[in-house]
């Protein structure tokens, strides 16, 4: 195994999801920046992109996110607060997403539009529920990007889904194109009290083969 595969297992192995955060560290919006920066190579269908991140440093705002969240102190204590959101129509951006391959002759108009109707007509075809679908399932891809790059970084996150979605919706103003898929708090964990990693499951329980 090469030093660069060996610092992924070791970066896969540390990340663990911080139950409790140092109070009043601070991070600035250019360390933010750079780790979205890196968060945009996720895959996603299509190259749709369809994570949204929404995220909470006011003070204010992040007291109205608590209450969101049933009062989980992690949430105050916490460096920002981001909102995943998944965007319910994300494909219609296909065309925009698009029309850089073709301007540079990488596509050609036959294929674009070919594209851009077929994109369109699944989504349509298949209706609310697979729009919410893969709204959540190409949020989350993302959203665990993120928690690498964070922790590449230095900064500790857990990943949250106990909280109101309409409460958090209400108090952020967050269009109803989007679906509040998971809060991800982010800071310095504080580990004193740090439980042990909790049970992980042998390969062969969670793992089918079908072939050699």
């Amino acid at each position: 195994m090469n030093g660069t595969a060996n610092s992924f297992t070791e970066l896969l192995k540390s990340r663990r999801s911080a139950m409790k955060f140092i109070p009043d560290v601070k991070i600035g919006r250019q360390e933010l920046e750079e780790m979205f920066n890196l968060v945009k190579y996720a895959p996603s269908a299509f190259n749709l992109q369809h994570a949204h991140y929404a995220v909470v440093t006011d003070s204010g705002l992040k007291e109205k996110v608590y209450e969101a969240a049933y009062r989980q102190y992690k949430v105050l204590t916490s460096s920002a607060v981001i909102v995943v959101l998944g965007d319910l129509e994300a494909y219609h951006d296909i065309g925009p997403i698009n029309e850089g391959l073709l301007s540079l002759g990488i596509i050609d108009q036959f294929e674009f539009d070919k594209t851009v109707r077929e994109v369109h007509d699944m989504y349509e075809s298949r209706g609310d529920g697979f729009k919410r679908d893969e709204a959540i399932r190409n949020a989350s891809l993302s959203a665990m990007q993120f928690m690498l790059i964070a922790k590449e970084r230095g900064w500790d996150t857990c990943p949250m889904i106990g909280f109101d979605p309409e409460a958090v919706r209400v108090a952020l103003q967050i269009d109803e194109r989007y679906v509040p898929v998971m809060l991800i708090t982010l800071g310095k964990e504080d580990t004193g009290k740090q439980r042990p990693r909790g049970y992980r499951k042998p390969n062969g329980e969670f793992v089918t083969y079908y072939g050699e």
